[in-house]
């Protein structure tokens, strides 16, 4: 019973958090609170996205930061076209990053293990390497984005706290979808063909095709956030689909705990907050937060969630 509290109150504490940030920011005067939790949010979405694939289905995706730069290239170009509603870019975001998942998992899927996880990332550096070559969005300098997009005629993403909970709600829904698919009938089978493939099949699932769903379900999510992503930044580029920001995504649910979606928002806010903190005293701050993920990995198997939960007991023991 108390497992089950404790379960139900950190979410709510995550939730909370987040929520509070634009009061911290106003109480101290920096605006940059603001924009930091924006882009914690917007990347837990994602990493929301990949733990459902890695951590409930252990299909280790090298080549998940297409979907973020699928979404975003998506607000760039309308943009450039003068099309500025969200209630258009949105479901084309979404639209073109589940159509890639669709394409990509069909063959994907066909493989298994470090195969898997290559192929992931020949179709990412593939996605890339294609919007690197477009001249008329800006190449490998990227594009600019004139305005955050409109929703219906209004400029509701224009201010910087109004949208903070516009990403903030996106956030929870996700957070809802994702624990709902979990808990599902489809979660179960998903899950299931993680610890057992051939069990699974033999009991009458089709596994592949309950993985293809999966896929393209996170390839939808990363989607939703290469969208705010773009809203956010105002500004679209090649990187964001490189192969080193699908392994950052990696690190951050790893960090975080696998198989669980508070883990995933949790070791994402770690993992830009100590980017944040650590940046400050050097740029090769990669060179000392390297160390600590592999201790992390050594002695804190779970993840930071894992590492408290283990210390919970400690203490009550």
């Amino acid at each position: 019973m108390a497992g089950r509290a404790a379960g139900r109150l950190l979410p709510l504490l995550i939730f909370a958090a987040f929520a509070a940030t634009p009061l911290v920011a106003a109480a101290t005067g920096d605006s940059f609170i603001v924009s930091l939790g924006i882009r914690v949010m917007i990347f837990a979405i994602a990493a929301l996205a990949l733990d459902l694939l890695v951590g409930y289905g252990a299909l280790v995706s090298f080549g998940h930061a297409a979907f973020i730069g699928l979404g975003a290239y998506a607000v760039g170009i309308l943009s450039a076209h003068g099309i500025a509603d969200a209630l258009v870019a949105l479901p084309v975001a979404l639209a073109v990053s589940g159509l890639f998942a669709l394409a990509t998992g069909i063959v994907c899927l066909r493989t298994k293990g470090v195969y898997f996880i290559m192929i992931t990332l020949a179709f990412g550096q593939m996605a890339f390497f294609t919007a690197s070559s477009l001249a008329p969005y800006g190449g490998d300098d990227g594009l600019t984005i004139r305005a955050r997009s409109l929703v219906a005629g209004f400029p509701l993403f224009a201010d910087d706290r109004a949208f903070f909970y516009v990403v903030l709600g996106f956030l929870l829904a996700t957070y809802l979808a994702c624990r709902a698919v979990v808990a599902s009938r489809f979660g179960r089978v998903f899950r299931g063909s993680r610890e057992n493939a051939v069990r699974m099949a033999t009991l009458g699932f089709n596994v592949y095709r309950f993985q293809l769903a999966a896929y393209v379900i996170a390839g939808v999510i990363g989607g939703l956030s290469g969208f705010l992503l773009a809203n956010a930044t105002e500004f679209v580029s090649p990187a964001y689909m490189s192969w080193q920001r699908s392994g950052e995504l990696l690190i951050m649910i790893i960090f975080g705990g696998l198989g669980s979606l508070d883990g995933a928002i949790i070791g994402t806010a770690a993992f830009l907050l100590l980017e944040q903190w650590l940046s400050g005293f050097t740029e090769h701050w990669k060179v000392i937060f390297g160390p600590l993920l592999v201790l992390v990995a050594v002695f804190a198997r779970g993840g930071i969630v894992g590492l408290a939960g283990r210390l919970k007991e400690l203490i009550r023991g």
